[in-house]
């Protein structure tokens, strides 16, 4: 069973994946592109060009573990930016991982006026 701790920090990498990478290739991502340590226990998430499939990479602090999903219907729900890392919630992880829309919902308009 794999379990996250709930201090880690969890950063969904913006636009695609080349999903034919692995660890080094990831880490490699992580390290260039996205200016972070891949190494410090946080856990990165990736999605392929056609958005059915995610990567996961994280360092369980023994060595770099990786969780490979893929959608059979639908598409995983990703940001329009196409760089960058997007911090995540181990509640909006869980959303994401089960094909559901974890981001928050578009604020609705509040009258500033009574009446």
């Amino acid at each position: 069973m794999i379990t996250l701790s709930h201090d880690l920090r969890i950063w969904l990498c913006a636009g695609h994946t080349d999903m034919r990478k692995g660890f080094d290739g990831l880490t490699a991502l992580v390290q260039h592109v996205l200016n972070k340590d891949p190494f410090a226990g946080q856990v990165f998430v990736f999605r392929g060009r056609r958005g059915d499939r995610v990567k996961l990479l994280w360092w369980d602090g023994q060595g770099l573990c990786m969780y490979y999903k893929r959608l059979e219907q639908g598409k995983f729900v990703w940001p329009a930016s196409q760089s960058g890392a997007v911090h995540l919630t181990h509640a909006q992880l869980s959303l994401l991982l089960e094909g559901v829309d974890w981001r928050p919902p578009a604020h609705r308009y509040v009258p500033k006026n009574a009446g």
